[in-house]
């Protein structure tokens, strides 16, 4: 045994969910959404796994900043901006493309001596209420923006959705034909579609789309699987059992007891926990597969162990393999029980657990 628990990411999965994305919108190109550590997956990795993306966004300086140093030169939009003037000299050493979403963005740039520097995108707001301008004063941003000696070539358009993971919600059709009545004769390129976006509204694939959470392999709505929309997991997180005991009838196990067992009881102690990113708040007989079979959760998540029942695992064995979420466990199932999204459990991996790639 090498660790007690490790993160399995599969970069045949990463390029495989790519094509899913450029099949559901053929007319546009793709900007792939690595921000985060690429959801909890590696950005580095990831951003060479999806080389053939059309861009990578990202959300922070610092995360263009590792990417440049990895060797990575694709596209690169940075998708909140920068604020400083600093800022504004490194996204500049380091060619990326400046999302723009206030004024004083925009006179950071008109200030700027460097001719032609950058690539820009401007944010409107249709609903969101997060960043962006609003629609009335989208016409004397874009004069400025044409006239701005430090933007080189047309600026491009965007927005983003704020309830495309629900297809019944009335309010990214509201967003859409904002978008579109503000924008449809301006001649520029656009993006709008999230994950959401692009399995669930056609209407907003536009230009370009920006999938995030689906090309790590997870569905963008409330229910089912990235499985339903012919996705594949890319992560799969494991550890190891470490002890095996025999709990007595009426005795409690983990912090609390808030489980004792009802009669003689075999269970497996695992080397994994809430310090490694596995969700405390689930509940006793949350699954976790062992062998090809679920086992129960019992007890309480600590920072560095779980407990399982045995029940249905006479065989099992100390150093036997466990899997808290992957292509036999989905992390939306989790997740659901942990009363939390996918994209907190995945982006929640922490340092200590042992990343691998596989092919």
């Amino acid at each position: 045994m090498t660790s007690f628990c490790s993160a399995t990411v599969n970069t045949t999965a990463l390029k495989h969910n790519l094509q899913v994305v450029r099949a559901a919108a053929p007319g546009s190109r793709v900007m792939a959404v690595i921000k985060a550590n690429a959801y909890g997956h590696g950005i580095v990795p990831v951003a060479r796994a999806l080389a053939s993306a059309d861009a990578l966004a990202v959300a922070r300086l610092a995360e263009a900043r590792q990417l440049r140093k990895a060797g990575i030169d694709s596209r690169v939009v940075l998708l909140e901006g920068v604020n400083l003037r600093a800022e504004l000299e490194q996204a500049a050493q380091l060619s990326l493309d400046l999302v723009v979403h206030n004024d004083e963005q925009l006179r950071m740039l008109e200030d700027f001596e460097i001719g032609g520097a950058f690539s820009v995108w401007l944010k409107i707001d249709t609903g969101m209420n997060r960043l962006g301008i609003t629609g009335a004063n989208l016409g004397e941003f874009l004069h400025r923006l044409r006239n701005c000696g430090s933007v080189r070539g047309v600026p491009r358009l965007m927005s983003h959705l704020a309830n495309a993971d629900d297809r019944e919600d009335a309010k990214t059709q509201s967003q859409m034909r904002e978008f579109a009545a503000i924008t449809d004769t301006l001649g520029c390129e656009r993006t709008l579609a999230n994950s959401g976006g692009l399995f669930g509204w056609r209407g907003s694939h536009y230009d370009w789309v920006r999938p995030g959470i689906a090309l790590y392999g997870v569905t963008p709505f409330g229910c089912g699987t990235g499985a339903d929309l012919g996705l594949r997991p890319a992560m799969r997180l494991n550890a190891r059992i470490i002890a095996l005991r025999e709990v007595g009838k009426g005795e409690s196990v983990g912090y609390g007891g808030n489980w004792c067992a009802p009669v003689p009881t075999r269970i497996a102690v695992a080397g994994i926990g809430y310090g490694d990113g596995y969700p405390r708040h689930l509940g006793n007989n949350a699954p976790v597969a062992l062998r090809g079979r679920n086992a129960p959760l019992l007890g309480r998540v600590s920072m560095d162990m779980i407990t399982l029942g045995l029940a249905d695992h006479p065989d099992a064995a100390i150093g036997d393999e466990v899997t808290l979420w992957g292509e036999e466990l989905p992390v939306e199932q989790v997740a659901r029980l942990a009363g939390t999204i996918p994209y907190e459990l995945l982006c929640g991996v922490t340092q200590r657990v042992d990343v691998r790639y596989v092919t």
